[in-house]
C-alpha cells in the first residue's frame, strides 16, 4: 500500500459529511480537497439548504470523537430529555427517550456545526475552496470540470478519485449517473414542511421546557420544536400537500393563524412572528432517494444524502452520513485499491441506510399518530418492563437507532420481532395488570438473542 502522503482525494461539498471526512482523512496524512459551490460561511454567513435543527446522537457523536471534534461540538448543543408532548386541550407530557440522563440526544444548529466542523478540516491540513461550483466530470480522464463563481472562470481539477457528499441534489450524482446509470429514484413524500421560530422570553430565556424535543400531535399532520444554544426554538410544522388542512388548503399567513389558533392554540404565544415567518420561510419538500449503486470503480462515490436521502424523522440522517464518513475511511485504509474500498464500503453501508430510510418513513406515523394514542402508550410501557426484566436482550427500538452503533439492519429486525411481541402481549388491555408474564418472557427468550453493541 502507497504511504498516506501519496494518496489524495477530492471531496465535492464542504458541509457536514464532507468536512468531516475531510478531517478524518486529513489526520491520516492524505491530501484532501475540498471543493464547495456556496462560499464560506465563517465570511458571509451560513447559506444551507434545509435548517431542520439536527438531533446528534451516539453514532454522530462517536464519528466526531473519531475527528477530534466531539468536544468542541458539545459546548453548542443542548439536551433533549425526550418527547414533551402538547395534546390539544390536555397538559403537555414528557417521555423520555432512555432510562435516565445517559441517554439522551443532542439539538444542534447546522450552520454552527459546520463552522466548526470546516476550522477542524483546515485545521488537519485539508484544502478548503470555496465559491467552486461542479459543472462536469471526465471520469475517464480524472478530471472534474468547476466554475469559480467568484471570479466567472472555469477550470479543470485533476483528481485521484471524488467523494460526492453535496447533499440530496448532488452534483456529482449527476456527472455519475450521465457516465453509468446509478438507478436513481426519489420517492416525495405526500407531506410538506415549514419552519417558523420561537424567539426567546423577554428575560433572554427559553419560552417553554428546552431540553426536551416538543411535539404537537395531530393526527395526519404535526409540529415540533428544538432548541437552540442562543434560547430560540426551531418549529416546524409539517402538513399534507393536499386535503384539509394541508399546503393548499392554508396559503396564507392568515390562513396560518386560522390554523393554529384552531390545533395549536398554546404556541400562538410563543410565535410572535408567525405570519411574518409563514411569508419568509419556503415550503419544504420531503423525500427518500434511492440508489443501486454508489460508486463508479475507484473514481467516484457517493455517501451522506447524496447517497441515501432521506426523511427526518429519526433525526438519523446526520448521524448516518457520519457513520458512512467513519466507514469509508476505515475502508480506504483497509485496502490499495480505491476501487476495493469503494466496493467495501457500499457493501457495508447500502443494507444499513435502507434500513434507516425505511425507520424515519415509520416514525414520521408514529411522531404524528401514536405519541399520545393508549394503545401506544402502554406498549411503551410494557417495553421499558421487558427492558428491565431481559436486560441486553430486548432492547427497545429507539435505544438500538439512538444510543447504540449496532447496524441499522440489525436494530430494523430486531424492532419488528419486538413489535409482535409488544403487540401480542397488550391486545385488548388496559393496563399491564393482566399481562401473562410467563408467555411473555417465553417469547423473549425464544425470540430475541442477547445483543452486543458496535465495539
Amino acid at each position: 500500500m502507497p504511504p498516506p502522503s501519496q494518496r489524495s482525494l477530492s471531496i465535492v461539498g464542504a458541509g457536514l459529511a464532507g468536512a468531516l471526512l475531510a478531517t478524518l482523512l486529513a489526520r491520516k496524512g492524505w491530501r484532501i480537497d475540498v471543493y464547495e459551490k456556496r462560499g464560506d460561511p465563517r465570511v458571509q454567513g451560513y447559506a444551507g439548504g434545509r435548517s431542520i435543527n439536527l438531533a446528534l446522537a451516539e453514532r454522530g457523536r462517536h464519528a466526531l470523537r473519531q475527528a477530534g471534534a466531539d468536544d468542541a461540538v458539545m459546548r453548542q448543543a443542548v439536551m433533549m430529555r425526550g418527547r414533551m408532548v402538547h395534546p390539544l386541550g390536555g397538559a403537555p407530557q414528557l417521555q423520555r427517550y432512555g432510562r435516565d440522563d445517559s441517554e439522551v440526544i443532542w439539538s444542534i444548529h447546522r450552520g454552527d456545526l459546520n463552522i466548526t466542523l470546516l476550522d477542524l478540516a483546515e485545521a488537519a491540513g485539508a484544502r478548503v475552496h470555496f465559491d467552486r461550483r461542479l459543472d462536469s466530470v471526465d471520469f475517464d480522464a480524472g478530471l472534474a470540470h468547476f466554475h469559480d463563481e467568484r471570479e466567472g472562470i472555469a477550470f479543470a481539477h485533476a483528481f485521484d478519485a471524488l467523494v460526492g457528499a453535496d447533499g440530496a441534489g448532488s452534483s456529482l450524482r449527476a456527472a455519475m449517473g450521465k457516465h453509468e446509470d446509478l438507478g436513481e429514484r426519489s420517492e416525495f413524500l405526500d407531506h410538506s414542511y415549514k419552519e417558523l421560530e420561537i424567539p426567546p422570553a423577554a428575560d433572554g430565556g427559553f419560552r417553554i421546557e428546552p431540553n426536551a424535543l416538543h411535539i404537537w400531535p395531530r393526527g395526519r399532520y404535526m409540529c415540533i420544536a428544538l432548541p437552540n444554544d442562543e434560547k430560540t426554538f426551531t418549529v416546524t410544522l409539517f402538513l399534507p400537500n393536499e386535503g384539509d388542512p394541508s399546503f393548499a388548503s392554508v396559503r396564507s399567513s392568515a390562513d396560518a393563524r386560522a390554523l393554529f389558533e384552531r390545533d395549536f392554540p398554546d404556541t400562538l404565544p410563543l410565535i410572535p412572528e408567525l405570519e411574518a415567518d409563514w411569508q419568509r420561510n419556503p415550503t419544504g419538500l420531503l423525500a427518500t432517494l434511492y440508489l443501486d449503486r454508489w460508486h463508479l470503480g475507484g473514481r467516484a462515490v457517493l455517501l451522506g444524502d447524496a447517497a441515501h436521502a432521506m426523511v427526518p424523522f429519526h433525526g438519523q440522517g446526520m448521524n448516518c452520513a457520519f457513520e458512512d464518513c467513519v466507514a469509508l475511511a476505515r475502508q480506504l485504509e483497509a485496502h490499495a485499491d480505491t476501487a476495493a474500498a469503494f466496493a467495501a464500503f457500499e457493501a457495508e453501508r447500502k443494507p444499513n441506510a435502507l434500513a434507516i430510510q425505511q425507520m424515519a418513513l415509520e416514525n414520521y406515523i408514529e411522531m404524528r399518530d401514536k405519541v399520545d394514542d393508549p394503545d401506544f402508550l402502554l406498549q411503551r410501557e410494557l417495553e421499558r418492563k421487558l427492558q428491565e426484566r431481559h436486560p441486553g436482550r430486548f432492547v427497545p427500538h429507539y435505544t438500538m437507532v439512538t444510543f447504540m452503533r449496532i447496524p441499522y439492519a440489525v436494530a430494523l429486525e430486531r424492532s419488528d420481532v419486538q413489535r409482535e411481541i409488544l403487540v401480542e402481549a397488550t391486545r385488548g388491555l388496559r393496563s399491564l395488570d393482566s399481562v401473562d408474564w410467563a408467555a411473555v418472557d417465553a417469547r423473549v427468550l425464544a425470540r430475541l438473542e442477547p445483543l452486543q453493541d458496535a465495539a
